[in-house]
């Protein structure tokens, strides 16, 4: 016969002390089976994490999450086979400019691994676009999408070429104005919010009718509008960016070529502080540059920053290219030569790329080529793309998870 229980307090007492006991526990437990899980993901490519996504909701929650991405970037920043070059082109027969990623892996450089990405940017597709890539950081590139036939419908872009994903970043004050103007994209650890930082190209100072346009910055996590910083205290001074691709960023310090009173110096501007600074450049150096006879910019690869310049030689109308590097960050002393090329051949070279046993991937432009070559003084020429008309920009990535939507909120 069954007969009733019935449940005293010292019941209820003792099973309320077996559950505050048993609930962090299985709280802890959880949260270890978690942190071991996405140990094991972050060490996984970008193809198997997209795959991964549809496991579960909870897999996909956990890929998506902002601590994941950033752990997951983290170790892909060491890692070779997750290192890409983003190449654009110009194919004027076909009314096209296609988009590609290549492995940087020189085991890899082949025509067979070219992998063709498709743009998702907010274009009509019945128009014929260009899109130019104006800095990348962290796996994230901003471009700037201009309709072929009229230049003035054009959209600027935060884009993740790794997944695809991309936001319309907000016009600035100036947009309006035809000036040439370069970009810089960094993160900020001190507030950990991305920053871009705008400024423009000064050709000429000192000429009265010539407004002066300010610099420009935008945070992306903090009211999401461009607004003004303050100029660069010395009086008289130029910025020569045009050499440069985009502004170099290292440090939390974006740094670019200033020209004052026919001197040459690299300033730097902390987007923590926005506190501008200068670097002198070794005497060596200056000592072969003339206003109005060389082309000077800078550059960071493997974590140091390099000087790149195209010098005119007056007395036989010759040009040639050199490579400077800074060993020790911001100790003028520690300016070394890298390397010479004679411009007989080649009409511009640059740096894109330093491997881990820090040979270093050059960017040549020859002049009986239509389009450019890679080389690297120990391995020797790479093939990287079929065969166009003329090639765009070319600029070294690493895949990364971070969504451009994420960083807004």
């Amino acid at each position: 016969m069954f007969l009733p229980r019935f449940i005293s307090d010292q019941d209820i007492n003792e099973k309320n002390v077996l559950t505050s006991l048993f609930c962090p526990i299985k709280a802890a437990t959880d949260h270890l089976q978690e942190e071991i899980l996405m140990g094991i993901l972050s060490r996984l490519p970008m193809w198997s994490l997209f795959r991964f996504k549809c496991v579960s909701s909870i897999w996909k929650t956990l890929i998506s999450d902002s601590y994941f991405t950033v752990k997951h970037l983290n170790r892909t920043k060491n890692d070779q086979g997750s290192q890409k070059l983003l190449i654009t082109q110009m194919c004027f027969r076909e009314e096209i400019f296609p988009m590609y990623c290549c492995p940087l892996s020189p085991a890899q450089l082949v025509d067979e691994n070219v992998q063709k990405l498709k743009l998702d940017c907010p274009s009509n597709p019945k128009l014929t676009v260009r899109c130019k890539i104006l800095c990348l950081y962290d796996g994230l590139a901003v471009i700037r999408v201009t309709d072929t036939f009229d230049h003035d419908l054009s959209t600027v872009l935060l884009w993740n070429p790794s997944t695809r994903e991309s936001m319309v970043l907000p016009p600035t004050e100036f947009s309006d104005q035809p000036r040439e103007y370069y970009f810089g994209l960094g993160y900020d650890s001190t507030s950990g919010e991305y920053k871009i930082l705008r400024i423009y190209q000064d050709f000429n100072p000192f000429c009265r009718h010539r407004v002066k346009l300010p610099n420009e910055i935008l945070t992306l996590t903090s009211g999401y509008c461009w607004r003004r910083i303050v100029e660069y205290p010395r009086h008289g001074i130029c910025s020569l960016v045009w050499a440069m691709n985009f502004l170099a960023f290292i440090h939390a310090t974006f740094h670019w070529i200033d020209i004052s009173s026919n001197h040459f110096v690299v300033v730097s501007f902390s987007i923590s502080n926005e506190v501008y600074g200068e670097m002198p450049l070794s005497e060596e150096i200056l000592s072969l540059l003339m206003p109005g006879h060389c082309s000077i910019g800078v550059c960071v690869l493997g974590g140091m920053l390099y000087v790149h310049s195209s010098i005119s030689v007056l007395h036989d109308k010759t040009m040639f290219f050199k490579f400077w590097v800074m060993k020790a960050y911001s100790v003028e002393e520690s300016w070394m030569p890298l390397l010479t090329v004679d411009s007989s051949c080649f009409v511009d070279v640059k740096l894109k790329y330093m491997f881990p046993h820090g040979e270093v991937l050059y960017l040549f432009r020859a002049l009986e080529l239509s389009g450019s070559a890679f080389w690297t003084r120990n391995v020797g020429p790479f093939r990287l793309w079929p065969q166009c008309d003329n090639t765009g920009s070319v600029y070294a990535y690493t895949e990364s998870l971070i969504s451009p939507k994420s960083l807004t909120y």
